[in-house]
């Protein structure tokens, strides 16, 4: 059919739908021509149409295609100089996905025809390379969807949850529902599933606040998985910004963006706000020998930060192949219109970003100002969302920033989980080191005037072993991953109490509830903001897979069996209801020492076994294993935390005021009387929590 095809506008880009038609619009600065391919079906071959795209403005290919509605699938083909030694990769036999796409029609169908070798370039290409240059990608392609506008788009009820009122728990959309008993199949590893009801009604009665969902831009698996027979799970292979992956939809296309909204909306109402996780980092295309989706057939030397001695290489700053290029103004444009996207029409209340050294750093070093975050610091649209670093990459010098990310910014703090681990763990056990996380890490944040709620505290993520396998091995077991064993972390401070794997001794098993008592008391009180992994207050296990990204199976799916009248999740319900009561664990600014003058009481002290208060100067070198805080609380309560981490029990002096005990982690089902005597035994490798009697909450 023949269609109307005008100027149009250049923005905003992607396709735009108006009454008489769409506007569709591309950003490529070095091609030569753009052309609209339009297809009947996701199914189809080949496009039923092209449409050449002949208006240029300041780099952005444009027109305005009368009679396109919503629903229409499409892609581009671009033209260019093919020319690697200058970064350049066009191929216009390569049909690509737009990177404004607001949803994805169909998934990239993997052949030799979407990689982007051309022949003679790589020796080592050879098989490739034979069949490669004939090859067209539209039958295989990953194809977008013109998406109009909604029902009630940016209307949300936002929770708008304070920094340090915050507990944030972090999940997989599929694998937290793929296994729930009370969701009807079809809904089991969806958006729908996850904004159900049953799902709603656990997490409040956990007494969460937030939930990270693992990567939900429509992301890809790379080719070396998907000839294993597994794919990339947790998503950290990104291809477009603004879709929602439509893997985790019950309908597919236009349905997976009505239906991931409605997901929001449904946490909202139940006061739970919802944080992406967004890899900018880098995108799943690879390096030099990955495929062309997007990015590197529309503008390679654009998206892609390239290696200034050879423009065929990559800067891989991600051990993923490339580096996104966010220091261009288009690509910063893209990231900038990805946030204020999913924060405005889709209705999210926060980023945590993956790797997120890598988008600081404008030449070779990290810069804290760099351009993104300058920009993202002045937006409007973001002002209110939660901003959360991943603030490490893999560059060998400096891939380490934790503390210099701008104000504003909490960070993902991996002194918290490594020192927490390695106290209780028995690996080290400095009293210091523990009582400078307990207090909010001032050590790394402080200086820079930020504040307790800059550290997100946490003892496990999804990346690593969970809780419960954190003290059940002591050697990963990641062979099913495909490599040897050769990836996950080596170093996890983790210990297995006395045997290793799930099969021990009654002894065995207690001294482990005992421990994840520990860890998660330890979490769950201190200065900061905390962060849970699913299924860890129920004792979900990976069997000592410590990298599980591509196990789309049992071994990542939360098996709700195990959290049927769990004692380990009453447990955490408690810790978060003290946390809640009391404002003394959620300061948000750093202890001083200072004493008030109505009490006379400092609002934090370190007292050794005997009573005795280590001194302000410092703690003695070699520290103290066994220490207690002393934390004066709202209204005048005073609090006492008694930390134990040997192998024998500790006896405590305890200050002359009439205490309660709120628990103990060596005896789970203590009671909450007054204590009879001015002293308390604190059993090994165990922690204790004391309230002064009056005003007890």
């Amino acid at each position: 059919m023949s269609r109307d095809v005008s100027r149009g506008s250049p923005y905003p880009l992607g396709a735009t739908v108006e009454a008489a038609g769409t506007n569709f619009s591309l950003f490529s600065e070095h091609a030569d021509s753009v052309s609209l391919c339009l297809f009947d079906s996701a199914q189809d071959p080949a496009p039923s149409e092209t449409i050449p795209l002949p208006w240029q403005t300041a780099g952005v290919f444009h027109g305005f295609v009368s009679g396109i509605r919503p629903g229409q699938v499409y892609g581009y083909r671009v033209a260019g100089p093919w020319a690697p030694d200058r970064g350049h990769r066009f191929d216009s036999r390569k049909v690509l996905l737009d990177p404004y796409a607001r949803a994805i029609a169909r998934e990239a169908r993997w052949d030799p025809s979407l990689y982007a070798y051309r022949a003679n370039e790589y020796p080592d290409s050879a098989a490739v390379e034979q069949v490669l240059n004939g090859l067209d990608s539209a039958r295989s392609a990953p194809l977008g969807v013109v998406v109009g506008p909604g029902t009630g788009d940016g209307v949300f009820d936002r929770p708008r949850t304070a920094w340090r009122d915050s507990v944030i728990y972090e999940l997989h959309v599929r694998g937290f529902t793929k296994l729930h008993p009370d969701l009807a199949p079809v809904e089991r590893g969806t958006y729908k599933g996850l904004g159900s009801e049953p799902v709603l009604e656990y997490l409040q009665g956990l007494g969460v606040t937030a939930v990270e969902l693992l990567p939900v831009q429509h992301f890809v698996t790379e080719p070396r998985l998907r000839k294993l027979g597994l794919v990339n799970y947790w998503g950290y292979q990104p291809l477009a910004y603004f879709a929602p992956e439509p893997a985790y939809a019950g309908s597919k296309g236009l349905g997976a963006v009505d239906e991931f909204r409605e997901m929001v909306r449904n946490f909202h109402r139940a006061g739970i706000e919802v944080i992406l996780d967004v890899v900018f980092n880098h995108t799943g295309e690879l390096g030099h020998d990955g495929p062309m989706l997007s990015f590197r057939g529309i503008d390679n030397a654009t998206y892609y930060r390239l290696d200034p001695s050879d423009k065929r290489k990559y800067m891989n700053y991600t051990g993923c192949g490339n580096t996104f290029n966010t220091h261009h103004p288009a690509v910063l444009r893209l990231v900038l219109d990805s946030l204020r996207y999913w924060v405005e029409t889709m209705g999210v209340d926060g980023f945590r970003f993956d790797l997120a050294a890598t988008l600081g750093r404008t030449s070779e070093h990290f810069d804290r100002w760099a351009p993104l975050f300058a920009a993202i610091r002045q937006a409007p649209a973001l002002q209110g969302a939660k901003l959360i670093a991943e603030p490490w990459d893999l560059k060998p010098e400096d891939g380490d920033q934790l503390g210099n990310f701008p104000r504003g910014w909490s960070e993902w703090n991996r002194c918290f989980r490594d020192d927490v681990r390695r106290y209780w763990m028995g690996h080290d056990s400095r009293g210091s080191a523990l009582a400078t996380r307990l207090a909010g890490s001032s050590d790394v944040f402080r200086y820079r005037r930020r504040r307790p709620q800059a550290s997100i505290n946490f003892v496990t993520s999804h990346d690593g072993f969970t809780l419960a396998d954190l003290v059940t091995y002591e050697r990963k077991r990641n062979d099913a991953n495909g490599e040897s064993g050769r990836d996950g972390e080596d170093w996890n401070h983790n210990w297995n109490c006395g045997a290793e794997g799930p099969d021990a001794d009654p002894e065995i098993l207690e001294s482990r509830e005992r421990m994840r008592r520990n860890l998660l008391a330890t979490l769950l009180l201190s200065q900061g903001v905390p962060m849970l992994v699913a299924g860890d207050e129920f004792g979900r296990t990976q069997a000592g897979n410590n990298n599980a990204y591509c196990q789309d199976n049992a071994t990542s799916w939360v098996d709700w069996n195990l959290a049927k009248e769990h004692p380990l999740a009453e447990f955490v319900r408690k810790l978060l209801r003290i946390r809640g009561a009391e404002a003394a664990f959620r300061r948000e600014s750093f202890f001083e020492g200072a004493v008030d003058s109505e009490t006379g009481r400092k609002d934090i002290a370190w007292i050794r076994p005997d009573g005795t208060e280590i001194p302000s100067s410092g703690w003695p070198s070699g520290g103290h294993e066994c220490f207690g805080a002393e934390i004066a609380g709202s209204r005048g309560r005073r609090y006492l935390m008694l930390c134990n981490p040997t192998a024998e029990c500790c006896g405590f002096q305890l200050p002359a005021v009439e205490w309660k005990l709120l628990f103990d982690t060596s005896i789970p089902d203590a009671g909450s009387d007054t204590l009879p005597s001015a002293a308390y035994e604190v059993g090994a490798r165990s922690l204790v929590l004391l309230v002064s009697a009056s005003l007890t909450p």
